[in-house]
């Protein structure tokens, strides 16, 4: 059991290096043609059938680069096709999601407050949700609202705002953000894998034929690239977000998954109309960050809203929490629902080492990571896990009440 435990961890280590270094080149390479693209200049002396062109300077050698709407007059002798960074970015992805999530479902997948369902059925519908997704996506651009651009991104986004809704009526909070940025990202591989790669590969065939391609490959693949470049900065914090349980581990974690869809477009306009030499509008990043204050705002659950006190703003840094009159039945709260997993010798079946070393076996390393039992199993439901052991509302308040009396006892 032991060794099975590491070889799984070392695995999950390695789809995650993996699914980074391809994300790595899909976001990068997909941010250079968006910019690119959006920096071409039409002058007079341009090729038959060229739509615009841009100079461009990097490793001490200059690139002159010319972009065809359709396609040029002769099939070139080489193309470079940007193919596999999204394809190996989703596989490594979909991996990562079974090492992770469906492996370790019971723990990260499921839970029972919310809906209490088995491994099986709560990996059926993870896998149903990324399959209809598509399916539905795909429908829609098909469809009459696919000839209004905007129009279909707004319709979008609600249908992203109800997946975001969604997940966290099914899934733990982590496990509901790190779907939203799975459904969304299968979205934007599929557009790579069923639409723009083969419409690209339909116009090639047109000019080894001797035929003329058919414009409306390359503006059906150009709408589904616009979709992909707004979508890419919100999935990526996603992703990332398991890392920051005040976004996912909170009650309002589903509004603050929709105001990050809109901090994607807001932040991705100011770049795309930059790049496009139509002025810097700054009006986006005061918008950008409305929002985030919004998200922090929410995060903390705020009185107005649920009846609950707000918390103070609080330093990093504090010390003597065991000095607190709250601190014996924290340490019995923290015995029972959370040693088992924070110990030199961790109890629970699968875990061999503390996570992230941390360890919660007396006053001292209580004391120690005060912040972090605040954040984490306080003011967010991060920890428990699926809160596998049950901690209550009320243990949750004890432990907000314990924190936010030891620091305003030390900054009076």
């Amino acid at each position: 059991m032991y060794e099975y435990a590491i070889a799984w961890e070392w695995l999950a280590f390695a789809a995650r290096w993996f699914h980074v270094i391809t994300a790595i080149a899909w976001i990068g390479s997909s941010f250079y043609f968006i910019a690119l693209d959006l920096g071409l200049v039409k002058r007079p002396h341009l090729p038959a059938g060229a739509y615009g062109e841009e100079w461009q300077v990097h490793g001490g050698g200059f690139y002159h680069i010319q972009k065809y709407l359709v396609a040029p007059a002769q099939m070139p002798e080489h193309l470079t096709w940007f193919k596999y960074e999204s394809y190996f970015t989703w596989i490594s992805g979909f991996l990562m999601l079974c090492i992770v999530y469906y492996g370790g479902a019971d723990l990260f997948l499921i839970d029972r407050h919310v809906l209490d369902i088995s491994p099986p059925v709560a990996i059926l519908i993870s896998l149903a949700s990324l399959a209809l997704g598509w399916v539905a996506y795909d429908l829609l651009c098909k469809s009459p609202l696919g000839r209004n651009t905007w129009g279909l991104m707004a319709v979008l986004y609600v249908v992203l705002v109800f997946m975001a809704w969604g997940y966290t009526q099914l899934f733990t909070g982590r496990a509901a953000f790190l779907h939203l940025g799975a459904f969304t990202a299968t979205i934007m591989s599929a557009n790579v894998f069923m639409i723009i790669i083969p419409n690209q590969k339909i116009v090639v065939a047109d000019l080894i034929a001797g035929r003329v391609p058919d414009p409306k490959y390359g503006q059906v693949a150009k709408q589904r690239s616009l979709h992909n470049n707004y979508l890419t900065l919100p999935v990526i914090f996603f992703m990332l977000s398991n890392h920051y349980p005040l976004s996912f581990g909170t009650q309002f974690n589903w509004v603050i998954a929709a105001l990050i869809f809109l901090m994607g477009v807001t932040i991705r306009h100011w770049f795309n109309t930059t790049h496009a030499r139509k002025g810097r509008p700054t009006w986006t990043w005061i918008v950008t960050v409305i929002l985030f204050i919004l998200i922090m705002w929410l995060s903390t659950v705020p009185k107005l809203l649920t009846g609950e006190t707000d918390a103070a703003a609080v330093a990093p840094a504090f010390q003597q929490f065991a000095g607190d009159p709250h601190f014996p039945a924290v340490k019995q709260l923290v015995s029972t629902r959370c040693s088992m997993c924070h110990a030199a010798e961790p109890v629970y079946e699968g875990i061999v080492r503390p996570p992230k070393g941390v360890m919660l076996e007396n006053d001292a390393q209580i004391a120690a990571h005060a912040r972090e039992i605040y954040i984490q199993a306080g003011r967010s439901h991060a920890m428990p896990p699926g809160n596998i052991t049950d901690i209550t509302p009320d243990e949750r308040k004890l432990l907000v009440a314990w924190f936010e009396s030891a620091v305003e006892g030390k900054t009076q």
